[in-house]
């Protein structure tokens, strides 16, 4: 399978590469710097932004399936999530690509934001508001064009190991609990999905 990773240098990105390069994939990769991924003949590294429509044309051209795992450490004012939305649209838009797009987003975001606990409310009121609101805003965007889309929601990223007993929970309800979850074990879910989709159309939320 060809598989196109955006933002691949680091976090969930980096384990998604590593772990299709792994089970046989290959992988184009864009990144503003990809310098930190180990080199591998069947990995394609290309050094761009997920905000450009030709880079992401680049990307997704010749693909089966395309994941997008950006994130920023910029928590005010940002915009990344909504400007890659309408990026994204367009850039799949212009090629005609029919496959899969799997994107990584944020228990807290958009409905799920009501079944928060108490802690994570706060730190998403005083940290995060900003981030939060703009990935709401990118799943509407998403959500309401053509494309074949999932949202994966996971908890609280960890740097642990894989662990492949991870919930996968389809259904929103009172009292749900979404622990943390190794950035491995989101990767893991992404690759299975990639290869044989479950959730397409859906929002997904990832727990240990």
């Amino acid at each position: 399978m060809k598989i196109a990773i955006i933002g691949a240098s680091a976090g969930i990105g980096s384990e998604t590469v590593r772990l299709a390069l792994q089970r046989g994939h290959t992988v184009k990769a864009l990144s503003r710097n990809n310098a930190p991924l180990a080199e591998h003949q069947s990995l394609t590294k290309i050094n761009g932004t997920a905000l450009s429509v030709a880079d992401l044309k680049t990307v997704i051209a010749d693909t089966d399936v395309v994941i997008v795992t950006v994130g920023t450490k910029v928590k005010k004012g940002t915009k990344l999530f909504s400007e890659l939305a309408k990026a994204l649209v367009v850039a799949i838009s212009e090629t005609a690509y029919k496959g899969n797009v799997l994107i990584v987003s944020g228990f807290g975001t958009g409905d799920s934001a009501g079944y928060l606990n108490l802690f994570m409310r706060l730190i998403i009121r005083f940290f995060l508001k900003d981030q939060y609101k703009d990935k709401t805003l990118m799943e509407k965007i998403i959500s309401e064009s053509k494309l074949n889309w999932e949202f994966i929601k996971p908890g609280m990223l960890t740097n642990g190991p894989l662990d492949t007993s991870y919930k996968v929970i389809t259904e929103l309800y009172q009292g749900i609990k979404v622990n943390k979850i190794s950035r491995a074990s989101v990767a893991d879910y992404l690759v299975n999905e990639a290869e044989a989709p479950r959730h397409l159309l859906d929002h997904v939320l990832l727990s240990s």
